[in-house]
């Protein structure tokens, strides 16, 4: 939704909803930090979310902040400004008091993040009331915030990472401090606003960074020393909206805000990459975030149009082979990697050699259904060989901004010595499962064609989310459930959910339906993973993906799952789970359920 849309549909509000909406604004800032005392606002910063880069500008990674003494403090200003190129699109930032945009948040196992966050972004009505207990304000609405720090396999409570409740309005202030465990994996994972039904919009507007839980080098030492590159796609509307055919995709993207140009002609194929600099013969390890509301890639590195290996070191924020194997878990090759909205992968690469007349990192064409968006086949980055500096591949580096004293994230740490303590999914594969569960996605037209998208549990009556509804799934601290998660839809969706990962036991039906399974990602630990759609054939089994959910962590409380398309997930495509402790739930690990089947498919009529 753009700028315009949001206003147009704010307007339309009852007057009653306006008066909310100015009591809201006048009262005093919420304060919702931990302790007696309200944590002083975060000043707006002047000329906030600056998009100063151009179509073929080389890549550098993004300002970064790093942990000192088990914690983190960051205070952000959230702010926004309308695009000068398209005036009905609202561009979003997190903001600190120095001038840094979205900044990489590095931290360490055991780590305190804390954050403190104003909303100064101009007040729209409030549309919709959150029942007691309230995290910060009561009502939310098109200028609400919150935010979410993705994989984190953090507390899903109040000043953490708790999404459901969770509101700040326009000029309000709130503190978040969220415990990383001691045990989390080293890898890459992000931050971004998760308020209902603006989480589309909030994305697209840019507003979202990643965050690294170092240590990476100490668990897999293949990356010991390596030039890193924090690599982050996002999508954005289209100027003037022209149908998404041919070569003109759904979304525009960006690689750390360098604009990849579309065609404006679906018959040609004239994208605009951004450029990534290489030395000469090295080897360098990018970590890479899908950080698109709406967009699916299918990353390759090809020389000359020859793909080329890329090999995984972490999926979601987990070393490959790091949690059941000896370590170091082996290094996984492929030539393409199917990425999600919202997922992240960490793979090395080697510099082409100067025989090549043209490196690219491309996003392959994906088929999301017949009724989903159009990804067609486009370079992000074209390789560069040049004898460059650290330096000059990192934003500021050197700069030495707040505590960081000079430091950067140009390159990752030197390996000196095993880590056997990140392994926080130990035995998963063999632990007893105790319930096992058929989730689905669909999606209802009504009779104006307006779309309710569901995320189901066999069973139960299909309701779209709402933050005041029962969790539809209850859990028990302790155990492990295997989940079968399947897309009754014409368009693929993304399998998400917070606070805890899953191991991907299968992938089914794939085939049949006219899809291909992902490769590397069976046997791994993921938080988000691809269910293609089904093609709508009743002789055909829907596809569907088989997954161990680890509940075996101290975690206990509400949160939710949803498809990570975040319009599908604005439009209801998400739901509630509760875990509770075992003296609550009163139940065995070791007594199976299963609770709901798939139905035949002809059923279904």
């Amino acid at each position: 939704m753009n700028l315009e849309r949001t206003w147009q549909a704010a307007l339309r509000l009852a007057p009653g909803v306006l008066i909310l909406a100015l009591i809201q604004v006048c009262t005093v800032a919420r304060s919702a930090e931990p302790g007696s005392s309200a944590p002083a606002p975060v000043a707006p910063v002047a000329d906030p979310c600056p998009r100063s880069f151009a179509a073929g500008d080389v890549v550098q990674n993004p300002p970064a902040l790093f942990s000192s003494n088990g914690v983190l403090n960051v205070r952000f200003s959230y702010q926004h400004r309308i695009d000068a190129n398209d005036p009905g699109r609202e561009i979003l930032c997190f903001m600190t008091p120095e001038g840094l945009q979205n900044p990489t948040l590095h931290v360490n196992p055991g780590d305190h993040l804390i954050i403190t966050v104003t909303n100064n972004t101009p007040a729209l009505p409030l549309t919709m009331t959150v029942n007691p207990p309230n995290c910060g304000a009561s009502s939310m609405g098109p200028s609400s915030l919150n935010l979410h720090y993705h994989g984190t396999n953090t507390s899903p409570t109040c000043h953490s990472d708790e999404v459901i409740k969770t509101t700040i309005n326009s000029g309000e202030t709130f503190q978040y401090d969220v415990v990383f465990p001691a045990d989390e994996p080293p890898g890459l994972y992000w931050y971004h606003p998760h308020v209902h039904g603006q989480v589309e919009h909030a994305v697209q507007g840019g507003a979202n960074g990643v965050i690294v839980v170092d240590g990476i080098e100490n668990v897999q030492p293949a990356v010991s020393g390596l030039r890193q590159r924090i690599l982050i796609v996002r999508d954005q509307e289209i100027p003037g909206e022209p149908e998404p055919v041919g070569s003109i995709p759904a979304w525009d993207v960006t690689l750390n805000y360098v604009p990849i140009l579309s065609p404006g002609d679906p018959g040609v194929t004239d994208f605009v990459p951004a450029s990534l600099q290489m030395q000469p013969g090295e080897r360098q390890f990018w970590r890479v975030s899908n950080s698109c509301a709406d967009t699916i890639l299918d990353l390759q590195y090809v020389f000359d149009g020859v793909p080329q290996t890329m090999q995984l070191v972490g999926i979601d924020g987990v070393p490959v082979g790091s949690q059941d194997s000896t370590q170091p878990g082996q290094l996984i090759p492929v030539r393409h990697f199917k990425l999600p909205p919202a997922a992240r992968v960490e793979f090395i690469v080697a510099a082409p050699p100067a025989s090549v007349q043209l490196a690219q990192f491309i996003t392959r064409s994906v088929d999301t259904g017949p009724i989903g968006d159009n990804d067609p086949q486009r370079p992000l980055a074209t390789i560069k060989l040049a004898d460059v500096a650290d330096a000059a591949l990192v934003h500021g580096a050197g700069a030495g901004v707040g505590a960081n004293h000079g430091r950067d994230d140009g390159r990752v740490g030197v390996f000196s010595a095993f880590n056997p303590h990140q392994r926080r999914f130990a035995g998963l594969s063999s632990a007893p499962v105790a319930a096992r569960r058929t989730l689905y996605f669909d999606e209802k037209d009504d009779a104006s064609g307006e779309t309710t998208f569901f995320m189901a549990a066999e069973g139960q009556p299909e309701q779209p989310f709402d933050p005041n509804a029962p969790a539809a799934i209850v859990a028990t601290q302790g155990t492990v459930e295997e989940w079968t998660v399947e897309n009754r839809t014409g368009e693929n969706h993304e399998f998400h959910i917070h606070q805890i990962h899953f191991m991907v036991e299968s992938q089914n039906n794939f085939e049949m339906n006219g899809a291909h399974r992902a490769p590397g990602v069976t046997g791994q630990y993921l938080d988000t993973v691809e269910v293609p759609y089904w093609d709508q054939n009743p002789s055909h089994p829907f596809p569907s993906v088989k997954l161990l959910v680890d509940f075996r962590g101290p975690d206990i409380g509400n949160f939710v799952y949803h498809c990570h398309i975040a319009e599908h997930e604005d439009k209801g495509m998400m739901s509630i789970i509760e875990v509770r402790p075992p003296s609550v739930a009163g139940n065995s690990a070791s007594a199976v359920r299963r609770i709901g089947a798939s139905p035949a498919v002809g059923s279904l009529k």
